[in-house]
C-alpha cells in the first residue's frame, strides 16, 4: 500500500526523504535565475507528500525542515543567511509549512488507520484458521463414523448370510426330502401327487432363492477364493437373471488383496451392474480390471441412455447424488481412492481407483466351492 512505510529499515526511511529534498534543492540552485521561489515550493511539495505517505512522521518532519532551511538559505533574500525574510516571503514559508503539516498529519492518520486494519485482518485470519481446524476435525470424525458404519454393514451382511445358509437352508433341505418321500408314497393318487410335486418345486425354488440372497449379501467365494472367483460368479448369475450381456476382462495374474479392498471392489461392481439393469436400458455391459503402479483400476461401462442432464448438472454443481453413488464414493474415500463418473453420449463409464494393499493371506490352498454355488 502507498501509505505504508517503506520496507528498508529506519536508516533508509530517513535517508530517502533527505536525499530527495537535497536533490531538489541542489537542482534548483543550479538553475538559479530560472527557478523562482514558487516553483521551488511546487517541486518540494511532492517530496513532502511522498515522505508523509511512505516514510512516516519522523522522516516527513525532517524533509519539511530541510526544504524550509534550504529554501531560506539559497533562494529567499537575504541569501546565504537565516535572518527573518520579508513579509511576503514569510507568508510563503508559512503557507508551505501549513500545507506540509497538513499532508504529514493526513499521512500519519492514514498510517495509523492502516495499522488498525492490519491488526484486525490478522485477528480475522487467526479466527478463520481456528474455525478451519475445527471443521477439519469434524470432517475427520464424520469420515471415521462413515467408515465404521460401512464396516458394521458388511459384518451384518456376512452374519445374515451365514445364518440363512446354516439354519433356514438346512430346514428347507430337510422339508424337501420329506415331501419327496411323501410324493413317492402317494404317486397313485394323481391329483395329490401333482399337488405335492408342485409344492416340492416351490420349496426347491424357495431354497434356491434363499441361497441366492445369502450369496448376494456376502458371497462365500469372496472370503474363500478371492475377488476373481466372486466377481465371475456374480457376473454369470447377473447375466442369467437380467438377460444383459456382460463382457468381463479380469487378468489371470490378478492376486489377492486385503479383505476390505476386495469387499469394496465387489460392492462397486455389484452396485454398477444393479444401476445398469434398473436405469440405463443397456443390453450390454463391460467390466475391466487392471492393476499397476500400486493401484487397482475398475472400469464399468454400459451403452444405455446415460445419466439424465438435470442429475448430471446437480452432481457437477455439488448436489446430492443417489444413495448408491454416495455409498460407492464413501467406500473409495475411506480406502484412499476415488470414483469418477462420465457420460460419453452413448452410455456411462464409472472408473474406481484404489491404492493396492497386500492381503496377509494368499490364494494358495484356498478351497473353491463347487459349481452349485456359482449357479445360485
Amino acid at each position: 500500500m502507498l501509505s505504508e512505510p517503506v520496507s528498508m529499515g529506519p536508516l533508509g526511511s530517513y535517508a530517502l526523504p533527505v536525499a530527495a529534498s537535497a536533490s531538489v534543492l541542489l537542482a534548483c540552485h543550479a538553475l538559479t535565475g530560472f527557478v523562482g521561489t514558487a516553483t521551488l515550493y511546487v517541486l518540494l511539495f511532492p517530496v513532502i507528500v511522498y515522505s508523509a505517505l511512505c516514510c512516516g512522521i519522523g522522516p516527513s518532519i525532517l524533509a519539511v525542515g530541510i526544504a524550509v532551511a534550504g529554501a531560506k538559505y539559497w533562494f529567499i533574500p537575504p541569501i546565504h543567511s537565516f535572518h527573518v525574510p520579508e513579509t511576503a516571503q514569510t507568508i510563503s514559508i508559512l503557507a508551505f509549512l501549513f500545507a506540509s503539516s497538513t499532508v504529514v498529519a493526513m499521512g500519519e492518520t492514514r498510517r495509523r488507520s492502516n495499522q488498525r486494519l492490519q491488526k484486525g485482518q490478522v485477528e480475522l485470519e487467526r479466527r478463520v484458521q481456528e474455525r478451519t481446524v475445527e471443521l477439519d476435525a469434524a470432517n475427520r470424525s464424520l469420515r471415521d463414523l462413515s467408515a465404521r458404519l460401512l464396516q458394521l454393514q458388511d459384518d451384518e451382511r456376512r452374519r445374515i448370510a451365514r445364518e440363512l445358509h446354516d439354519s433356514l437352508g438346512q430346514l428347507l433341505a430337510g422339508l424337501t426330502m420329506n415331501l419327496s418321500a411323501v410324493r413317492a408314497d402317494v404317486e397313485r393318487l394323481t391329483k395329490t401327487a401333482a399337488t405335492l410335486t408342485n409344492s416340492e418345486a416351490m420349496v426347491q425354488e424357495m431354497s434356491q432363492e434363499v441361497r441366492t440372497i445369502s450369496h448376494l449379501l456376502h458371497p462365500p467365494l469372496l472370503d474363500e477364493a478371492g475377488l476373481s472367483s466372486a466377481v465371475r460368479w456374480y457376473v454369470n448369475g447377473f447375466a442369467q437373471r437380467s438377460k444383459i450381456k456382460v463382457d468381463l476382462d479380469f487378468p489371470d495374474d490378478f492376486g489377492r488383496l486385503s479383505r476390505e479392498l476386495e469387499t469394496a471392489i465387489f460392492r462397486v461392481v455389484q452396485e454398477c451392474l444393479t444401476n445398469i439393469h434398473r436405469h440405463s436400458g443397456s443390453s450390454t455391459a463391460k467390466i475391466r480390471f487392471r492393476q499397476f503402479d500400486s493401484q487397482v483400476l475398475v472400469e464399468v461401462q454400459d451403452e444405455g441412455s446415460g445419466i439424465p442432464p438435470e442429475k448430471r448438472e446437480a452432481m457437477a454443481s455439488g448436489g446430492t447424488p443417489g444413495i448408491g453413488i454416495r455409498g460407492m464414493r464413501e467406500r473409495m474415500r475411506q480406502l484412499g481412492g476415488d470414483l469418477v463418473i462420465t457420460c460419453n453420449g452413448t452410455g456411462t463409464v464409472i472408473l474406481a481407483r484404489l491404492p493396492v494393499v497386500e492381503s496377509s493371506s494368499t490364494a494358495a490352498g484356498l478351497a473353491v466351492p463347487d459349481n452349485s454355488i456359482a449357479a445360485a
